[in-house]
């Protein structure tokens, strides 16, 4: 009732001025006067107070009328017919700025020698005689042409210090509040990469009305538009187009959530409903929409995002399988270190990379073969045709690892550790004291993160390759243990494991050592020695090879074993597999090498036990399984 009521006094109080009362006053021989409520109820009006909201529309009472002008401006070709049909007929402000944007556009299109020098067409005086029209009479320029006119200026060159420039700019701060959403949108994305005072305040003014009317916003283009050229300098922005994003979802094309998803990505905003959604609609889109750089640049971003969707991804591998033969190296790099990023392993497709590289091998630059082999070890990812690709490799690095920045340095022959490729002249070449002291700069977390892999590299070479060791050494990064992680609290799994531990030794400290840190740059969460009977001996007094004081004088009796305990948490698997990384691999591989027992915790199966007897049954099992299956060797 409210409502109404407001919608009938709305349509009454423009018409019920004293003027035209009077001139709707009747006659005394005409009867009792109509309500003036009744007449304005019959009369209708554009729009009331109870009606929605609208867009904001520039709309103009009279259309001016097309002259000549405007019809040979339409038809011109070149910026020279645009010049002469000014010259030969002249205009208002209005068709100067259209015949600025036209020139633009026009000049753009030509290439070669017929292009204009822009020296001489921004001192040519019919040009002058243009700008001139619009700085004297910019108050009569419509709002559309105005914008666009901005951001023609700024392709000609036009300084920014010019008449018309500071001309232009001042009526369309004062005209910001009439500027519709997609001019406010088109002036944003002029400004975003303007550097001036000036335009800084235009794209401040322009912000602020878009965040106070971003409710107006009904298309794709202008979501999807904004939120990567504009959505990075307010954020405020952001939230409420990331919501207007998730509204018109369903209107996407493939371009526009290729330009939101990297957008997010760019921005570091891990949407994940908007993520959903736009991932639910790309795999509805055909074949012919999703081109090459597209999909390459969804990885990109789902990648940074951390963000994870096997459907997308099994869309993407499925795409992009038949075109292996025309992509190019750096594309191939790109995507793989985006898929490693998301640890996931498409075994087809990351064969036709390695399948990519032996055929195409000399179109690879070092750095994007680096990228390719820091991809693979990161997913432990074997080709079947290992002996041809890793022959080409070993050809390509050779004489030019040596030459590589330490770090990348570093991180190449790591990756040829897990992969089981590395040469014992890589690595010792990484154990100069020089190549040592160069990894001790940057960062404290990046130089402990180098300094493991570097125990990681020595380990190799000690457990895999024990007839090249030298005394060359670096002994200082061997002998002290990573002090990573000590400080951190304990996982539930790590937590779950040392009090089972605890009650299977039976509260005796000796018997028992948990997150032990080695010389191979590995932590064991839990340590254990257990007798012919399969019962805990002490630690303290035995010898203990892989600890940095080489532990107690006594020998490991015969017949005893000693074991180690290891925790998988969820992290270290692949997406959707129950397969190790490349990392975790290699350090079960040189645990064992070291003369370990390796006794296996993975989560999901921790996570069936409820109770601490279950625990504890489940650590028995464990241990007599690894023993039998060790003996049986």
């Amino acid at each position: 009732m409210t409502s109404r009521l407001l919608g009938r006094c709305a349509r009454l109080l423009p018409r019920a001025t004293p003027q035209a009362s009077a001139a709707r006053l009747p006659t005394a021989a005409a009867g009792p006067a109509e309500p003036l409520w009744a007449q304005a109820w019959r009369q209708p009006v554009l729009r009331g107070l109870c009606e929605g909201r609208s867009l904001v529309k520039e709309e103009y009472l009279i259309e001016p009328k097309r002259t000549q002008l405007d019809e040979l401006l339409e038809r011109a070709q070149s910026p020279q017919d645009v010049l002469q049909a000014w010259a030969a007929q002249g205009g208002n402000a209005n068709q100067a700025a259209k015949a600025l944007v036209q020139i633009v556009r026009l000049a753009g299109r030509e290439k070669g020698g017929a292009k204009m020098d822009q020296f001489e067409l921004l001192n040519d005086p019919r040009l002058l005689d243009i700008m001139d029209t619009v700085t004297a009479q910019v108050a009569s320029v419509w709002n559309g042409t105005l914008v666009s006119l901005l951001r023609s200026l700024s392709a000609l060159g036009v300084p920014p210090t010019a008449a018309v420039q500071r001309s232009i700019q001042t009526e369309v701060l004062w005209r910001v509040r009439r500027l519709s959403y997609k001019q406010l949108a088109f002036l944003a994305d002029w400004g975003a990469g303007q550097k001036g005072q000036m335009e800084v305040s235009l794209v401040s003014a322009a912000l602020k009305q878009l965040e106070l009317r971003w409710t107006e916003i009904a298309d794709a283009r202008t979501v999807s538009t904004l939120m990567a050229r504009a959505g990075h300098l307010s954020p405020a922005l952001m939230d409420r187009l990331e919501d207007k994003a998730l509204e018109l979802a369903e209107g996407f094309g493939a371009e526009d959530i290729r330009r939101v998803s990297v957008s997010l990505a760019s921005q570091g905003r891990r949407s994940v409903p908007l993520l959903r959604a736009l991932s639910y609609y790309l795999l509805q889109k055909p074949s012919t929409d999703l081109t090459t750089p597209l999909l390459l640049d969804l990885a990109y971003a789902y990648g940074k995002l951390n963000f994870h969707h096997s459907q997308v991804f099994q869309r993407l591998a499925a795409e992009l399988l038949p075109r292996m033969p025309e992509i190019s190296s750096a594309d191939v790099t790109r995507c793989a270190k985006s898929l490693a990023f998301l640890k996931w392993l498409h075994l087809p497709l990351f064969e036709a990379f390695t399948e990519h590289y032996s055929v195409n091998s000399q179109k690879y630059s070092t750095l994007q073969l680096c990228n390719l082999l820091m991809s693979l070890a990161r997913l432990n990812f074997q080709p079947s045709k290992g002996e041809e690709f890793y022959k080409k490799v070993h050809s390509a690095l050779e004489g030019v690892l040596p030459s590589l920045e330490a770090f990348l340095q570093t991180d190449v022959v790591w990756s040829l550790c897990v992969l089981q490729q590395a040469k014992p002249q890589h690595i010792t070449a990484l154990n100069q004291h020089t190549h040592v002291a160069k990894l001790s700069e940057g960062s404290l977390s990046r130089v402990e993160n180098y300094r493991l892999k570097l125990l990681h590299i020595i380990a190799t070479l000690q457990l895999e390759h024990p007839e090249s060791l030298s005394s060359t050494l670096p002994t200082e990064a061997m002998l002290l243990p990573s002090t990573l992680g000590q400080d951190s609290p304990l996982s539930p799994l790590q937590a779950g494991l040392k009090g089972a531990l605890d009650n299977l030794v039976g509260g005796k400290a000796e018997a028992l050592r948990t997150g032990v840190n080695t010389i191979y740059g590995w932590t064991i969460d839990g340590e254990l020695v257990v007798d012919s009977e399969n019962k805990p001996m002490d630690l303290v007094t035995l010898t203990a090879p892989h600890l940095p004081g080489g532990g107690g004088a006594k020998p490991l009796p015969e017949g005893a074993c000693r074991l180690a305990f290891l925790t998988w948490e969820f992290p270290n698997y692949g997406s959707r597999s129950k397969d190790l990384l490349g990392r975790f691999t290699m350090m079960r591989r040189h645990l064992k090498l070291a003369g370990f027992i390796l006794v296996e915790v993975p989560y999901y199966e921790w996570l069936e036990l409820k109770s601490d007897w279950q625990k504890v049954a489940y650590v028995k099992d464990k241990m007599g399984k690894a023993i039998a299956e060790e003996m049986a060797k």
